[in-house]
């Protein structure tokens, strides 16, 4: 009982030291860019959307260190569809959303292409550091078209929406105390969290595939659920959803690539059968709701569709319990 009480509470601290220190690392990072002369569009496409993923990115890291893969893959996966489902559900519900940027229309079907071609790759049920390097390469060609796409639709609702929303402006040193400050405690409480969830798994006899999916992917994308709540309520939706398919793009890219990189392993047959489709059909679900069905219209995300994807994450865990 000690053990699993210890265990709870390194996942609150860790949850709670990992939102603490993504803000401080994006505050820190962004600040720095800035002193160097870059852009505040690539400062906000890169370093605020990789921010918001960092949670992510070092929990799957560790985790593959540990040679927890499921609990990687999990997170990734999971992730995902929590931002969609239960992310964006609950946000429309309280904030409908009405999507206006082109730019934002493109990124849609490039994170379902993403997601098929991620499927593809680990339909053999094994994740290989080949894998690993191609999402990882991807990445960056989709940073870099990120950042083409964003400087040459000036008057795109989105980028502007992403300068508005850039942390406020410190001094290079203040800057720097805060990046390495953030890394570190991103480190830190990206490993107390792993400990923590693969002990909860251990003591109830969870796969750490189902922990990965529930648990860790829940709390690794409150950074994206407190960024999106804000965006709505300032009517800035489509930086609203446009947080939400940024981070999900990174989660398949970038989350997905690294226990491939670290440590090659197999996959569980249900990520292929259950997980992945579900993730689908999901992103096909929002894509569907985003058309613009008649001409002058916009796309919209109503409490009718939240409570649709809300709904359907509500479903997908039951799921995960009864299995």
């Amino acid at each position: 009982m000690f053990t699993l009480i210890s265990a709870a509470l390194a996942i609150i601290v860790g949850f709670a030291l990992l939102i603490w220190s993504a803000d401080k690392f994006v505050l820190g990072a962004s600040n720095t860019a800035r002193s160097f002369s870059i852009s505040p569009l690539i400062v906000g496409v890169v370093i605020v959307g990789l921010g918001t993923s960092a949670p992510e990115m070092l929990v799957s890291a560790m985790a593959a260190f540990a040679g927890k893969t499921g609990l990687s893959v999990g997170n990734a996966i999971g992730s995902n569809i929590t931002n969609v489902g239960l992310m964006l559900g609950l946000t429309a519900l309280f904030y409908p959303l009405q999507i206006h940027s082109k730019l934002l229309k493109r990124e849609m079907p490039a994170l379902l292409l993403i997601s098929l071609f991620t499927y593809f790759l680990v339909s053999d049920l094994y994740l290989s550091f080949f894998n690993g390097i191609i999402l990882l390469s991807m990445m960056f060609a989709m940073l870099a078209f990120t950042i083409w796409e964003a400087k040459n639709h000036d008057k795109d609702n989105l980028s502007q929406e992403i300068l508005d929303e850039l942390p406020e402006q410190v001094s290079k040193k203040v800057a720097l105390k805060w990046l390495i400050i953030g890394i570190v405690v991103l480190i830190i409480s990206s490993r107390i969290l792993v400990w923590g969830a693969v002990e909860i798994a251990q003591y109830y006899h969870v796969s750490d595939l189902i922990i990965g999916l529930t648990i860790v992917a829940i709390g690794t994308s409150l950074p994206e659920l407190a960024t999106t709540i804000a965006a709505a309520r300032k009517k800035e939706f489509d930086l609203a959803v446009g947080n939400i398919i940024g981070s999900n793009i990174f989660n398949l890219l970038g989350v997905m690539a690294l226990p491939g990189i670290i440590n090659p392993g197999t996959v569980d047959n249900a990520v292929i059968t259950r997980d992945f489709p579900v993730m689908i059909a999901l992103t096909l679900t929002l894509i569907v709701f985003s058309i613009a069905w008649r001409k002058g219209q916009t796309g919209r995300l109503g409490r009718v569709e939240g409570a649709v994807l809300l709904s359907a994450y509500i479903a997908y865990m039951l799921w995960l319990f009864v299995a």
